[in-house]
């Protein structure tokens, strides 16, 4: 149960600003505003458990820009929205006048005059995801500025190339609520790994957003990849600095075994390796589905090579006293269940799947919080005055 007095005076002790502030990057974010974000998901699960209602609008759009298939992350978004009392409305780029030649400017500015929030999922393309996002941001400065639009909507980044910042976040939140504390993360060791996947083209921004924020909160980062699987250079460099400005440990290992010594935390996921992900940008740009094709047989028979990168019960036993969090992003590669080799073993995955659904299940909140901080100055007042009126959201 939340001491609302103590949880309040914590809020007002951070420094930072996230009124008006797109969420990009976590990395752009400064340690106070991260844990900002935190404590307000924290309060509105808080209220929802406890049935009280956390509508703080009474009209008011939030798009929903899916460039790319999800399932949690597009439920979660719709969810937080609806908690907040915000409508969404889906941009289906194939139903508008985009593929008629619209800009980025003019779309953006032309799904805004009403709108709130938009949310932006955009990982395909290397180099262009959250450039895209930029770019819209831009345009929706420059319609405000001009007096198209009477606010200027905030932009969420719902998973781009380099980041996935409502991801990271919900995994570190699960984190903190299994651990105890944000304290009691510091000197945790969290494994990052590659893991065999039968498919191709998965992204960076995953493994990215861990290494870059779990830096932050001085834990002790492994990250470990088959030769070849490396990831983007500059986030690398941003994990490497995390480590050495809060404390932590940050180091890139070769085999998963190493990684998951003395782990208290696992997080077996695949990815593409970056040099493939810019060929398939190029390839993508040129509409080359010959060479798409050409380029996922050469990627799916290198992966192969690497089977044995698989987070089985006999590496579990490298861990902490064997007994190490497993954590991942879902929908996992299950052995033997949704693919015949895989990420994780069914063994493993089904003794820790409820934690993984757990740790799924704090991404709307995470997706309120950053939406909420960014359409209201005072998120405190705010939380207070809902937690005072205490209007209960069902009416039994």
């Amino acid at each position: 149960m939340i001491n609302y007095n103590k949880f309040f005076e914590e809020i007002k002790t951070l420094k930072g600003n996230l009124y008006q502030k797109d969420f990009l990057l976590t990395w752009q974010k400064s340690k106070d505003e991260l844990i900002k974000v935190l404590l307000v998901a924290e309060a509105l699960k808080h209220l929802r458990d406890n049935n009280i209602s956390t509508k703080c609008f009474d009209s008011g759009l939030a798009i929903s820009n899916f460039r790319d298939n999800s399932t949690r992350t597009r439920f979660s978004f719709a969810s937080a929205c609806n908690m907040l009392g915000l409508e969404v409305q889906d941009l289906d780029e194939s139903k508008s006048q985009i593929a008629h030649g619209e800009t980025v400017r003019e779309t953006a500015n032309m799904i805004s005059f009403l709108t709130d929030i938009i949310g932006i999922r955009d990982d395909m393309f290397l180099g262009e995801g959250n450039k895209y996002m930029q770019e819209v941001g831009e345009a929706l400065d420059d319609g405000y500025q001009n007096g198209v639009l009477p606010q200027r909507p905030g932009i969420v980044n719902l998973q781009c190339d380099i980041d996935h910042p409502t991801q990271s976040m919900a995994d570190l939140m699960h984190l903190k609520n299994y651990f105890g504390s944000l304290e009691n993360l510091k000197g945790k060791k969290i494994a990052m790994t590659w893991a065999y996947s039968p498919s191709y083209g998965k992204p960076l921004s995953v493994p990215q957003g861990i290494i870059g924020l779990m830096t932050r909160f001085g834990m002790d980062v492994s990250l470990a990849y088959p030769e070849g699987y490396d990831l983007i250079p500059d986030v690398i460099e941003i994990a490497d600095r995390n480590a050495q400005n809060y404390g932590g440990r940050f180091k890139v290992v070769n085999t998963m075994e190493e990684a998951f010594k003395d782990a208290d935390i696992v997080y077996p996921k695949s990815w593409a390796p970056y040099v493939v992900m810019q060929k398939r940008t190029e390839l993508l740009k040129a509409s080359d589905k010959e060479g798409l094709k050409l380029l996922e047989q050469e990627c799916l028979l290198n992966n192969a090579r690497f089977k044995n990168w698989e987070c089985t019960e006999e590496k579990m036993k490298l861990t902490n006293q064997g007994n190490a969090l497993y954590m991942h992003c879902l929908p996992a590669d299950i052995s033997g269940v949704s693919c015949k080799e895989g990420e994780v073993s069914a063994g493993v995955f089904e003794k820790y799947r409820i934690e993984t659904y757990k740790e799924a299940g704090y991404k709307p909140y995470i997706i309120a919080a950053m939406i909420l901080t960014n359409r209201f100055e005072n998120p405190v007042k705010l939380l207070k005055r809902m937690n005072n009126k205490k209007v209960k959201r069902v009416k039994i």
